[in-house]
C-alpha cells in the first residue's frame, strides 16, 4: 500500500486531481466528504457542533447550515479551532477505517485540505500539493463557486500559505492553466505512484 497525502489551497484544483486519480484506480479517502458525513443529522458530531455554536447553525430540516457556520468560523480563528476540535477526531477515525479496508497493493490517496495546517505530512508515504497562484485561486472561487471576493479571501487566509504547502510537498502539481493541461500531469503522477 502506498499512502499519499493530497492537499492544496482552496480553488487550486485538488478536487479535480482527486477525481482523476480515482478514475485511474486510486482509493480516495476524502476528508471533506467525511467531514460532512460526521455532522449529518442524528450524529454525535452534529450534536457537538450545535452544543458549541448554537441551534441557529441548523436549517429548518435539521441539517447543518454549512454556509452560515463557514461564514462564522472562517473569519474567527478561535471559532475555527473549536470546530476543528470537534470534527477532526471524527474524520481521523473514519479515514483510518477506510484505509484499513483497502487492499495491500492499493494506492490510497488521502484528500486532506488542511494537511499542512495540521502538520499531517508524517502520516503519509509522500505528500502531493496541487498549487495555483493566489490570483488564480481567487478567480476560481468567485467565478466558479460564486463566493464574494471578501469571502474567498477570508477562506484563503484561513489556510496555510502557498509557501508552507509547497515546503511540505514531495511532489507539486502546478495547476494555473486549463483543465486539459492538468490531466497529463496527473496521469504521470499516477504512473509514479503505481511504480512505488
Amino acid at each position: 500500500m502506498v499512502k499519499v497525502g493530497l492537499t492544496g489551497g482552496i480553488g487550486a484544483g485538488k478536487s479535480e486531481v482527486s477525481r482523476l486519480l480515482a478514475s485511474y484506480g486510486a482509493v480516495i479517502v476524502d476528508s471533506d466528504r467525511i467531514a460532512r458525513e460526521v455532522v449529518e443529522p442524528g450524529t454525535p458530531g452534529l450534536a457537538a457542533v450545535v452544543a458549541e455554536f448554537g441551534e441557529e447553525m441548523l436549517r429548518a430540516d435539521g441539517t447543518l447550515d454549512r454556509p452560515r457556520l463557514g461564514a462564522l468560523v472562517f473569519s474567527d480563528p478561535e471559532r475555527l479551532a473549536a470546530l476543528n476540535a470537534i470534527v477532526h477526531p471524527l474524520v481521523r477515525e473514519r479515514s483510518a477505517a477506510l484505509e484499513s479496508a483497502a487492499g495491500q497493493d492499493a494506492v490510497v490517496v488521502h484528500d486532506v485540505p488542511l494537511l499542512t495546517e495540521n502538520s499531517l505530512a508524517p502520516l503519509y508515504d509522500l505528500v502531493v500539493v496541487v498549487d495555483a497562484r493566489p490570483e488564480t485561486q481567487l478567480e476560481r472561487l468567485v467565478k466558479l463557486r460564486g463566493m464574494s471576493e471578501d469571502e474567498a479571501r477570508a477562506r484563503m487566509a484561513a489556510q496555510a500559505t502557498r509557501e508552507e504547502r509547497r515546503a511540505a510537498a514531495d511532489i507539486v502539481i502546478d495547476n494555473d492553466g486549463p483543465l486539459a493541461d492538468l490531466e497529463p500531469r496527473v496521469r504521470e503522477l499516477w504512473e509514479d505512484l503505481r511504480a512505488r
